[in-house]
């Protein structure tokens, strides 16, 4: 019996052990069937939220974690530098072309342009990680001092970025003019309040008059409208008139010329008659002047016996004495 509980015991903490290896190798660091590989990252700023654990990931595929974090100081720059060593498990992803191939050429990724840096992992909780990628373009910068291991360069993030854009600007100006923007706004509302009111009332008063003078505008235009239909009524009457007028006197206009005309021929005939009786050659002429003569001595009798009825007015009643 004790033999048996001996070997019952044996076999009970055997097949323990084996289910602790098992658990170790399967779920514990340990890769056995899969080598990982390790790699130092130096950071020369704050990796605040990055913790051991904390997934490394190449484009958003997890990679690896980090391993450990240090502290180097160089006494003789007085620079301090945080070397992070990070485990990269190859096997997340395949890296090569073939797939059987799971041998990683570290040094050949950095000449390639592999590069770390580190991002905000989560806003609530602060958490960081790092994430590698492919970036020829940024220059590599190697501590061999610092790191044993093989170095993965490291470059900016965009959060990084935004943040040196930000410590640029000239803050402490930019607060300087928004408090004299603000204080200038402030002055601008208290002249208004202290103007508007009294410019409100002028303007709407002069809306008020503007709005009785077009009242008035239009009343005159209206009328003015009214006189001119009836100036214009009263034309057309007019018009209409004198076109009876002209209809009725059309004829007696014409009646008219023809007696002008015969009067001219008549005045053309008598004209004709004077300048025969006027004639040098003609006898009514002499006739004439002799009557004329005979006027004129009957004249200048009349004129003599005036003259001696003007001296002696008895003549009238007794006559001239022979």
């Amino acid at each position: 019996m004790n033999a048996s509980k001996q070997a019952a015991v044996g076999a009970f903490v055997l097949g323990g052990i084996v289910l602790a290896l098992a658990a170790i190798v399967l779920f514990g660091n340990f890769a056995l069937f899969n080598p990982s590989i390790r790699a130092a990252i130096v950071f020369q700023n704050s990796i605040a939220g990055l913790s051991i654990g904390a997934p490394v990931t190449f484009r958003g595929v997890r990679v690896g974690a980090v391993e450990s974090i240090g502290i180097e100081f160089d006494p003789k720059t007085s620079v301090a530098y945080i070397p992070v060593t990070v485990r990269l498990e190859p096997g997340h992803a395949l890296v090569t072309h073939t797939p059987s191939d799971t041998n990683v050429d570290l040094p050949a990724l950095i000449n390639r342009g592999l590069r770390a840096e580190l991002n905000v992992q989560s806003f609530v909780t602060g958490q960081s990680q790092i994430d590698l990628d492919f970036d020829p373009t940024s220059a590599p910068v190697l501590h061999p001092d610092i790191a044993s291991l093989p170095e993965i360069p490291t470059r900016q993030s965009t959060l990084q970025k935004a943040q040196e854009q930000l410590s640029q600007l000239p803050l402490r100006d930019l607060a300087d003019n928004a408090t004299a923007t603000l204080q200038s706004l402030r002055g601008l509302a208290e002249k208004l309040d202290k103007d508007l009111p009294p410019l409100v009332e002028s303007l709407t008063a002069t809306s008020n008059r503007s709005s009785q003078t077009v009242d008035t505008t239009n009343q005159a235009i209206r009328d003015l409208q009214a006189r001119l239909d009836s100036t214009l009524g009263s034309i057309g009457q007019l018009a209409s008139s004198g076109d009876q007028q002209l209809n009725q006197r059309g004829a007696e206009l014409h009646t008219l010329l023809d007696a002008s005309n015969q009067t001219m021929v008549q005045v053309r005939d008598l004209m004709g008659d004077v300048r025969g009786l006027t004639s040098n050659r003609a006898a009514s002429r002499a006739n004439l002047e002799s009557t004329l003569r005979d006027l004129a001595a009957a004249a200048a009798s009349l004129r003599g016996f005036a003259n001696d009825v003007e001296h002696n007015p008895q003549l009238l009643l007794t006559g001239r004495r022979p």
